[in-house]
């Protein structure tokens, strides 16, 4: 094993040097990470969930300066019309489209699907984004507990409904951001809705957030030959409002070396842009690189459990398997 490899392991093992700045600044150094070529996403189209603050402005962002058509997938119009005119203003030109859609709502997603495959010939990049944590159990519109809501079953149904979309793209890439937090949670799958355990909302997201990355390896299998590849990726620790909220004593003890957003979503634009990761499909990536799906003992989901949620989560959707053939 290279140096530079071996330099990459050790900073897995000590978790905050990976996470933190220190690691993206060492491995971009380390492995001499080259920019995008300037408008390698030119003529192709982007969706990003979520794209208002956070990682997902600054995914929108970067997508943006590629050259990419960036579709601004959010709940509040107003916020996304703000977006979409600052990207103006910044690219000189309005290649942002807006679409209104509340990922906690199927119906909403559903909606949004419909205006998509009209107004839409093609989708090159989907940047599965959006997020929310909660500080109590409630249930969405559809009667799911809405963090599993808004970042699984609502994801499933954008990503399904665009499917025929993304097929008929040459090299369309899903893209979807999970967090580190995943690695700490065992998922439950007879307890998925968390009605059998006291409700904690940081525990929810990380589930379902693991939840997530079990549904990108059984995508990935049931696509193959499609053409389509989807990936995970974690941005590290960011500094964006989201983390700054929710977890206030994290936020401030580790401030001094938390990423700027664009140093989070580096690897989404490096997945989204890079010819080299066009072959890449049902990983989860940090910094450019493939990393363990687990790293807890018990908190592993089998074959057949990735089977059993994907089901499970058809069956909250309300609607046929996308993908019923592997």
């Amino acid at each position: 094993m290279d140096l530079p490899s071996l330099v990459d392991d050790a900073l897995e093992v000590t978790v905050v040097g990976s996470f933190s700045r220190v690691g993206f600044v060492l491995r971009r150094l380390l492995f001499g990470w080259a920019p995008a070529a300037d408008g390698a996403l030119a003529g192709r189209t982007a969706l990003v969930t979520g794209p208002t603050s956070g990682l997902g402005r600054a995914a929108s962002d970067a997508l943006a300066s590629l050259g990419a058509r960036v579709i601004l997938v959010g709940r509040s119009a107003e916020r996304l019309a703000a977006v979409r005119d600052a990207l103006v203003a910044t690219h000189g030109e309005d290649r942002f489209p807006i679409v209104v859609a509340d990922m906690g709502s199927l119906a909403s997603v559903r909606a949004a699907v419909g205006q998509l495959l009209e107004t839409e010939t093609r989708l090159d990049v989907l940047v599965d984004n959006a997020g929310a944590i909660f500080p109590e159990r409630h249930e969405s519109p559809d009667g799911i507990e809405a963090t599993l809501a808004v970042l699984l079953v609502g994801p499933f149904v954008l990503v399904s409904g665009l499917l025929p979309l993304l097929e008929r793209t040459p090299g369309a890439r899903v893209i979807c951001v999970t967090s580190g937090g995943m690695y700490t949670q065992k998922l439950d799958l007879d307890d998925l809705q968390s009605t059998l355990t006291p409700f904690s909302g940081p525990r929810a997201y990380a589930r379902a957030k693991r939840a997530q990355v079990a549904l990108v390896r059984e995508w990935a299998r049931r696509l193959r030959g499609t053409g389509v590849t989807i990936n995970a990726m974690h941005p590290g620790w960011a500094d964006t409002p989201g983390l700054a909220e929710t977890l206030p004593g994290f936020y401030r003890a580790m401030r001094p070396v938390l990423r700027s957003p664009a140093e989070g979503v580096d690897t989404i634009a490096w997945l989204a842009a890079d010819p080299a990761a066009a072959a890449a499909s049902g990983s989860l990536f940090l910094d450019r690189r493939p990393r363990p799906f687990d790293r807890v003992p018990g908190t592993r989901l089998s074959a057949s459990d990735r089977r059993r949620l994907w089901d499970m989560v058809v069956a909250l959707s309300g609607a046929p398997d996308p993908a019923p053939k592997a």
